[in-house]
Protein backbone atom coordinates (compact mmCIF):
# COMPACT_ATOMS: atom_id res chain seq x y z
CA UNK A 1 0.00 0.00 0.00
CA UNK A 2 2.83 2.43 0.89
CA UNK A 3 4.55 1.66 -2.42
CA UNK A 4 1.31 2.33 -4.33
CA UNK A 5 0.85 5.60 -2.46
CA UNK A 6 4.43 6.68 -3.30
CA UNK A 7 4.01 5.88 -6.99
CA UNK A 8 0.71 7.76 -7.10
CA UNK A 9 2.28 10.77 -5.34
CA UNK A 10 5.17 10.92 -7.79
CA UNK A 11 2.72 10.68 -10.70
CA UNK A 12 0.58 13.53 -9.35
CA UNK A 13 3.63 15.74 -8.70
CA UNK A 14 4.92 15.16 -12.24
CA UNK A 15 1.47 15.97 -13.64
CA UNK A 16 1.42 19.20 -11.66
CA UNK A 17 4.82 20.23 -13.02
CA UNK A 18 3.71 19.42 -16.57
CA UNK A 19 0.55 21.53 -16.23
CA UNK A 20 2.39 24.56 -14.84
CA UNK A 21 5.27 24.46 -17.31
CA UNK A 22 7.86 23.60 -14.69
CA UNK A 23 9.73 20.40 -13.92
CA UNK A 24 11.47 18.71 -11.04
CA UNK A 25 14.44 18.04 -13.35
CA UNK A 26 17.37 20.42 -13.81
CA UNK A 27 17.31 22.21 -17.18
CA UNK A 28 19.58 20.78 -19.87
CA UNK A 29 21.75 22.78 -22.27
CA UNK A 30 21.48 21.23 -25.74
CA UNK A 31 23.01 24.18 -27.64
CA UNK A 32 26.05 22.09 -28.60
CA UNK A 33 26.38 23.52 -32.11
CA UNK A 34 26.58 27.14 -30.93
CA UNK A 35 29.88 28.79 -29.91
CA UNK A 36 30.63 27.86 -26.31
CA UNK A 37 30.55 31.39 -24.94
CA UNK A 38 27.21 32.16 -26.60
CA UNK A 39 25.72 28.79 -25.64
CA UNK A 40 26.69 29.19 -21.99
CA UNK A 41 25.44 32.74 -21.53
CA UNK A 42 22.15 32.07 -23.33
CA UNK A 43 21.55 28.95 -21.24
CA UNK A 44 22.50 30.59 -17.95
CA UNK A 45 20.09 33.47 -18.51
CA UNK A 46 17.13 31.56 -19.99
CA UNK A 47 17.04 28.16 -18.27
CA UNK A 48 14.38 29.32 -15.79
CA UNK A 49 12.03 30.60 -18.52
CA UNK A 50 8.70 28.73 -18.99
CA UNK A 51 8.60 25.72 -21.27
CA UNK A 52 7.73 26.62 -24.91
CA UNK A 53 9.59 29.93 -24.67
CA UNK A 54 11.46 30.84 -27.85
CA UNK A 55 14.20 33.38 -28.42
CA UNK A 56 15.35 34.51 -31.84
CA UNK A 57 18.75 36.24 -31.72
CA UNK A 58 20.72 38.10 -34.40
CA UNK A 59 24.30 39.28 -33.88
CA UNK A 60 25.92 41.57 -36.46
CA UNK A 61 29.68 41.84 -36.19
CA UNK A 62 32.55 42.21 -38.68
CA UNK A 63 30.07 42.64 -41.55
CA UNK A 64 28.56 39.24 -40.76
CA UNK A 65 25.13 38.40 -39.36
CA UNK A 66 24.77 35.26 -37.23
CA UNK A 67 21.43 33.90 -36.06
CA UNK A 68 20.82 31.85 -32.91
CA UNK A 69 17.37 30.46 -32.14
CA UNK A 70 16.43 28.61 -28.99
CA UNK A 71 13.34 26.91 -27.62
CA UNK A 72 12.77 25.46 -24.18
CA UNK A 73 10.91 22.16 -24.30
CA UNK A 74 10.75 19.51 -21.58
CA UNK A 75 13.19 21.61 -19.56
CA UNK A 76 15.81 21.44 -22.29
CA UNK A 77 17.17 24.50 -24.09
CA UNK A 78 17.41 23.41 -27.73
CA UNK A 79 18.44 25.15 -30.95
CA UNK A 80 15.74 26.10 -33.43
CA UNK A 81 15.87 27.94 -36.75
CA UNK A 82 13.50 30.86 -36.21
CA UNK A 83 15.14 33.97 -37.70
CA UNK A 84 12.30 34.16 -40.25
CA UNK A 85 9.56 33.64 -37.67
CA UNK A 86 7.36 36.59 -36.69
CA UNK A 87 7.11 38.07 -33.19
CA UNK A 88 5.38 41.15 -31.82
CA UNK A 89 8.19 43.65 -31.22
CA UNK A 90 6.31 46.03 -28.91
CA UNK A 91 8.01 49.35 -28.25
CA UNK A 92 10.80 48.78 -30.77
CA UNK A 93 8.05 50.11 -33.06
CA UNK A 94 8.82 53.53 -31.55
CA UNK A 95 12.11 53.51 -33.47
CA UNK A 96 10.17 53.10 -36.72
CA UNK A 97 7.86 55.97 -35.76
CA UNK A 98 10.84 58.21 -35.06
CA UNK A 99 12.32 57.07 -38.38
CA UNK A 100 9.23 58.47 -40.15
CA UNK A 101 9.58 61.73 -38.23
CA UNK A 102 13.24 62.01 -39.26
CA UNK A 103 12.35 61.26 -42.89
CA UNK A 104 9.82 64.12 -42.89
CA UNK A 105 12.39 66.48 -41.36
CA UNK A 106 14.99 65.48 -43.94
CA UNK A 107 12.45 66.14 -46.70
CA UNK A 108 11.62 69.58 -45.21
CA UNK A 109 7.99 68.63 -44.64
CA UNK A 110 8.18 69.57 -40.96
CA UNK A 111 10.66 70.76 -38.32
CA UNK A 112 11.34 68.95 -35.07
CA UNK A 113 10.35 72.08 -33.17
CA UNK A 114 7.03 72.49 -35.00
CA UNK A 115 3.95 72.16 -32.78
CA UNK A 116 1.67 69.28 -33.72
CA UNK A 117 -1.36 71.41 -32.85
CA UNK A 118 -1.85 72.82 -36.35
CA UNK A 119 -2.74 69.36 -37.66
CA UNK A 120 -5.82 69.16 -35.42
CA UNK A 121 -9.05 71.15 -36.04
CA UNK A 122 -9.53 71.93 -32.35
CA UNK A 123 -7.64 73.35 -29.38
CA UNK A 124 -5.93 71.01 -26.96
CA UNK A 125 -7.06 71.08 -23.33
CA UNK A 126 -5.54 73.98 -21.37
CA UNK A 127 -4.30 75.41 -24.72
CA UNK A 128 -1.34 73.04 -24.44
CA UNK A 129 1.36 73.24 -27.12
CA UNK A 130 3.33 70.07 -27.96
CA UNK A 131 6.15 69.72 -30.51
CA UNK A 132 7.17 66.72 -32.59
CA UNK A 133 10.48 66.50 -30.74
CA UNK A 134 8.72 66.52 -27.36
CA UNK A 135 6.83 63.39 -28.39
CA UNK A 136 9.82 61.59 -29.91
CA UNK A 137 12.13 62.02 -26.91
CA UNK A 138 9.52 61.58 -24.17
CA UNK A 139 9.75 65.13 -22.80
CA UNK A 140 6.19 66.18 -23.66
CA UNK A 141 4.95 65.66 -20.11
CA UNK A 142 2.18 63.37 -21.33
CA UNK A 143 1.30 60.50 -19.03
CA UNK A 144 2.37 56.97 -19.94
CA UNK A 145 -1.18 56.12 -21.03
CA UNK A 146 -4.29 58.26 -21.67
CA UNK A 147 -6.66 58.34 -18.74
CA UNK A 148 -9.61 57.43 -21.00
CA UNK A 149 -7.98 54.16 -22.11
CA UNK A 150 -10.11 51.30 -20.78
CA UNK A 151 -7.65 48.73 -19.41
CA UNK A 152 -10.33 46.28 -18.34
CA UNK A 153 -9.56 44.31 -21.52
CA UNK A 154 -6.06 43.32 -20.44
CA UNK A 155 -5.92 40.66 -23.15
CA UNK A 156 -6.09 43.27 -25.95
CA UNK A 157 -5.86 46.71 -24.29
CA UNK A 158 -5.31 49.01 -27.31
CA UNK A 159 -7.81 47.45 -29.72
CA UNK A 160 -10.73 49.79 -29.07
CA UNK A 161 -8.77 53.00 -28.55
CA UNK A 162 -9.36 54.89 -31.80
CA UNK A 163 -9.50 58.38 -33.27
CA UNK A 164 -12.61 59.36 -31.31
CA UNK A 165 -11.08 58.40 -27.97
CA UNK A 166 -7.76 60.15 -28.71
CA UNK A 167 -9.45 63.38 -29.82
CA UNK A 168 -11.69 63.31 -26.76
CA UNK A 169 -8.57 62.97 -24.59
CA UNK A 170 -6.80 65.87 -26.32
CA UNK A 171 -9.83 68.13 -26.03
CA UNK A 172 -10.90 67.36 -22.47
CA UNK A 173 -8.29 65.42 -20.48
CA UNK A 174 -4.80 66.41 -21.66
CA UNK A 175 -2.73 67.57 -18.71
CA UNK A 176 1.06 67.71 -18.74
CA UNK A 177 2.87 66.16 -15.79
CA UNK A 178 6.07 68.20 -16.04
CA UNK A 179 4.55 71.67 -16.38
CA UNK A 180 6.84 74.11 -18.18
CA UNK A 181 10.17 72.46 -17.28
CA UNK A 182 11.23 69.71 -19.67
CA UNK A 183 11.90 66.32 -18.12
CA UNK A 184 12.01 62.75 -19.37
CA UNK A 185 8.91 60.62 -18.77
CA UNK A 186 8.44 57.55 -20.98
CA UNK A 187 5.05 57.72 -22.71
CA UNK A 188 3.26 55.22 -24.93
CA UNK A 189 0.61 57.90 -25.36
CA UNK A 190 3.23 60.38 -26.59
CA UNK A 191 4.69 58.12 -29.26
CA UNK A 192 1.24 56.90 -30.26
CA UNK A 193 0.16 60.52 -30.70
CA UNK A 194 3.34 61.19 -32.69
CA UNK A 195 2.55 58.36 -35.09
CA UNK A 196 -1.05 59.45 -35.51
CA UNK A 197 0.02 63.04 -36.20
CA UNK A 198 2.60 61.94 -38.78
CA UNK A 199 -0.26 60.18 -40.53
CA UNK A 200 -2.20 63.45 -40.55
CA UNK A 201 0.77 65.24 -42.14
CA UNK A 202 0.51 62.90 -45.14
CA UNK A 203 -3.25 62.32 -44.97
CA UNK A 204 -2.70 58.62 -44.29
CA UNK A 205 -2.00 56.30 -41.34
CA UNK A 206 1.17 55.55 -39.40
CA UNK A 207 0.72 51.91 -40.42
CA UNK A 208 0.92 52.83 -44.09
CA UNK A 209 3.91 55.12 -43.48
CA UNK A 210 5.86 52.42 -41.64
CA UNK A 211 5.08 49.92 -44.38
CA UNK A 212 6.27 52.28 -47.12
CA UNK A 213 9.13 54.20 -45.49
CA UNK A 214 10.56 51.46 -43.27
CA UNK A 215 9.54 47.94 -44.30
CA UNK A 216 9.62 48.56 -48.05
CA UNK A 217 12.64 50.86 -48.01
CA UNK A 218 14.88 48.50 -46.04
CA UNK A 219 13.59 45.33 -47.75
CA UNK A 220 11.92 44.02 -44.58
CA UNK A 221 9.69 41.53 -46.39
CA UNK A 222 8.45 39.66 -43.31
CA UNK A 223 7.44 42.63 -41.16
CA UNK A 224 3.79 43.50 -40.60
CA UNK A 225 1.37 45.99 -39.12
CA UNK A 226 -1.31 43.38 -38.29
CA UNK A 227 -1.14 39.85 -36.86
CA UNK A 228 -3.90 38.65 -39.21
CA UNK A 229 -3.22 35.66 -41.49
CA UNK A 230 0.22 34.99 -39.99
CA UNK A 231 -0.58 31.65 -38.36
CA UNK A 232 2.02 29.71 -40.33
CA UNK A 233 4.92 32.05 -39.54
CA UNK A 234 4.11 33.68 -36.21
CA UNK A 235 5.46 32.37 -32.91
CA UNK A 236 2.59 32.17 -30.46
CA UNK A 237 2.93 34.60 -27.59
CA UNK A 238 2.75 33.48 -23.97
CA UNK A 239 1.20 35.28 -21.03
CA UNK A 240 2.92 35.75 -17.68
CA UNK A 241 1.90 32.21 -16.68
CA UNK A 242 3.44 30.65 -19.77
CA UNK A 243 0.06 30.02 -21.42
CA UNK A 244 -0.72 30.96 -25.05
CA UNK A 245 -1.66 34.64 -25.26
CA UNK A 246 -3.74 36.55 -27.78
CA UNK A 247 -1.99 38.94 -30.14
CA UNK A 248 -2.59 42.64 -29.55
CA UNK A 249 -4.54 44.71 -32.07
CA UNK A 250 -3.68 48.41 -32.36
CA UNK A 251 -5.61 51.36 -33.67
CA UNK A 252 -4.69 55.02 -33.26
CA UNK A 253 -1.73 54.39 -30.90
CA UNK A 254 -0.04 51.92 -33.25
CA UNK A 255 3.17 53.99 -33.43
CA UNK A 256 3.87 53.16 -29.78
CA UNK A 257 4.10 49.40 -30.15
CA UNK A 258 2.07 47.69 -32.87
CA UNK A 259 4.61 46.26 -35.34
CA UNK A 260 5.53 42.61 -35.91
CA UNK A 261 8.85 41.49 -37.36
CA UNK A 262 11.62 38.89 -37.50
CA UNK A 263 15.26 39.00 -36.45
CA UNK A 264 16.13 38.53 -40.11
CA UNK A 265 14.30 41.75 -41.01
CA UNK A 266 15.48 43.70 -37.96
CA UNK A 267 19.04 42.72 -38.84
CA UNK A 268 18.48 44.46 -42.21
CA UNK A 269 17.18 47.53 -40.38
CA UNK A 270 20.19 47.46 -38.02
CA UNK A 271 22.64 47.12 -40.93
CA UNK A 272 21.00 50.12 -42.62
CA UNK A 273 22.03 52.20 -39.59
CA UNK A 274 25.68 51.71 -40.59
CA UNK A 275 25.19 53.19 -44.07
CA UNK A 276 25.82 56.96 -44.06
CA UNK A 277 23.56 57.39 -47.08
CA UNK A 278 20.57 56.84 -44.76
CA UNK A 279 20.64 60.35 -43.29
CA UNK A 280 17.19 59.98 -41.75
CA UNK A 281 18.52 57.11 -39.61
CA UNK A 282 21.50 59.21 -38.53
CA UNK A 283 19.15 62.00 -37.43
CA UNK A 284 17.29 59.67 -35.05
CA UNK A 285 20.54 58.99 -33.18
CA UNK A 286 21.55 62.61 -32.50
CA UNK A 287 21.03 63.30 -28.76
CA UNK A 288 18.12 65.63 -28.07
CA UNK A 289 17.88 65.37 -24.26
CA UNK A 290 20.06 64.25 -21.36
CA UNK A 291 18.15 61.92 -19.05
CA UNK A 292 20.95 61.41 -16.51
CA UNK A 293 24.71 60.99 -16.41
CA UNK A 294 24.41 57.50 -17.88
CA UNK A 295 21.77 58.00 -20.56
CA UNK A 296 20.67 60.40 -23.27
CA UNK A 297 17.87 60.09 -25.80
CA UNK A 298 17.75 60.91 -29.50
CA UNK A 299 14.55 60.46 -31.49
CA UNK A 300 13.26 57.21 -30.04
CA UNK A 301 16.69 55.68 -29.33
CA UNK A 302 18.02 55.62 -25.77
CA UNK A 303 21.77 56.25 -25.81
CA UNK A 304 24.14 54.50 -23.37
CA UNK A 305 27.95 54.50 -23.17
CA UNK A 306 29.91 51.32 -23.85
CA UNK A 307 32.94 50.30 -21.77
CA UNK A 308 35.04 51.97 -24.49
CA UNK A 309 33.09 55.21 -24.21
CA UNK A 310 31.21 54.69 -27.48
CA UNK A 311 27.50 55.37 -27.94
CA UNK A 312 25.22 52.33 -27.84
CA UNK A 313 21.68 52.89 -29.11
CA UNK A 314 19.11 50.70 -27.39
CA UNK A 315 15.42 50.04 -27.10
CA UNK A 316 13.32 47.23 -25.69
CA UNK A 317 9.71 46.17 -26.13
CA UNK A 318 7.02 44.21 -24.37
CA UNK A 319 3.43 43.19 -25.05
CA UNK A 320 1.13 40.69 -23.39
CA UNK A 321 2.82 37.76 -25.11
CA UNK A 322 6.26 38.99 -26.17
CA UNK A 323 9.40 40.87 -25.15
CA UNK A 324 12.28 42.15 -27.25
CA UNK A 325 15.47 44.20 -27.24
CA UNK A 326 17.88 45.81 -29.72
CA UNK A 327 21.34 47.36 -29.20
CA UNK A 328 23.45 49.03 -31.91
CA UNK A 329 26.99 50.45 -31.89
CA UNK A 330 27.63 52.55 -35.00
CA UNK A 331 31.37 52.97 -34.37
CA UNK A 332 31.97 49.22 -34.29
CA UNK A 333 29.21 48.38 -36.77
CA UNK A 334 27.83 45.91 -34.28
CA UNK A 335 24.26 45.06 -33.30
CA UNK A 336 22.33 42.51 -31.26
CA UNK A 337 18.61 41.86 -31.64
CA UNK A 338 16.50 39.54 -29.50
CA UNK A 339 12.84 38.70 -30.08
CA UNK A 340 11.00 36.35 -27.75
CA UNK A 341 7.59 35.06 -26.78
CA UNK A 342 8.32 35.67 -23.12
CA UNK A 343 5.51 37.91 -21.89
CA UNK A 344 6.27 41.56 -21.29
CA UNK A 345 4.48 41.02 -17.96
CA UNK A 346 6.57 37.99 -16.94
CA UNK A 347 8.80 38.53 -13.91
CA UNK A 348 11.85 37.58 -16.02
CA UNK A 349 11.08 40.01 -18.85
CA UNK A 350 14.06 42.22 -17.96
CA UNK A 351 16.39 39.32 -18.69
CA UNK A 352 15.82 39.80 -22.43
CA UNK A 353 17.41 43.26 -22.36
CA UNK A 354 20.18 42.06 -20.01
CA UNK A 355 21.03 39.24 -22.38
CA UNK A 356 20.99 41.62 -25.35
CA UNK A 357 23.39 44.04 -23.69
CA UNK A 358 25.61 41.21 -22.47
CA UNK A 359 25.91 39.70 -25.95
CA UNK A 360 26.54 43.18 -27.35
CA UNK A 361 29.37 43.99 -24.96
CA UNK A 362 31.02 40.56 -24.72
CA UNK A 363 30.99 39.07 -28.22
Amino acid sequence: MKRLFLILSIFLINQLYAQTGYSNDSPVNALHDYPKGISEVIFSMTNDFPNNTQLSIAIIENNKTSFYGIIKTNDTIKPIKNQNKVFEIGSITKIFTSNILASFVEDDKIKLTDPINSYFPFNFNNSTIITFKDLANHTSGLSRLPENLDLSNGINPYKNYGKRQLEEYLKNHLNLENGIKKSYSYSNLGTGLLGYTLGLVENTSIQELIQRLVFDKYKMCNSYTKPNSLDSIIVKGQNSKGEIASNWDWDVLFGAGGALSTTEDLAKFAAAQFNPINTELALTKIPTFTINENMKIGLGWHILKSNKGEDVFVHNGGTGGYSSSIAINIDEKKAVIILSNLSGFHEKMGTIEKLCLHLHSNN
